[in-house]
């Protein structure tokens, strides 16, 4: 294969991949913003009294803070920008969902922990790989150059 063949095939393969991180991103993220937001929506204290009947440490503390980190950190996570800091707290958020909200069960439709395991799944790899080349953080880092 000639230099110019093996070229054009890396950059085929990173554009691919950086489309998969953007759809990956602007999928989860608009999730966790409709998450976040339906707890407001809905009235936080109703979020507050459900933490607490599972028993949620500090639940009328973890409803707020959760509630804002999905609004927060999924709009971040759509932009692609604090990828690697809000990443990993929306997984650990959704490890915790998974603990006190779902646990009894394996399968969205038993009321299990299958649907935020995919969530905190796709959180932790995008802490781990990056948001990809067409995000914030990789202007910002283009910029810093």
């Amino acid at each position: 294969m000639s230099t110019i063949a093996r070229t054009l095939d890396h950059r085929r393969h990173a554009t691919a991949q950086d489309l998969g991180l953007l759809i990956g991103r602007a999928v989860v993220g608009v999730t966790f913003v409709v998450h976040g937001w339906q707890k407001w929506s809905g009235g936080i204290g109703g979020t507050q009294d459900g933490f607490a009947a599972m028993g949620v440490p500090l639940a009328d503390v973890s409803a707020v803070a959760l509630a804002t980190l999905e609004v927060v950190g999924g709009a971040l996570l759509v932009l692609g920008a604090l990828t690697t800091v809000v990443a990993p707290l929306l997984g650990l958020g959704m490890l915790g969902a998974a603990w006190y909200a779902h646990r009894d069960a394996f399968l969205v439709s038993d009321g299990g922990s299958e649907f935020v395991l995919v969530l905190a799944a796709v959180a932790f790899l995008l802490a781990l790989v990056g948001p990809g080349s067409w995000s914030v953080d990789a202007l910002a880092a283009r910029g810093r150059r």
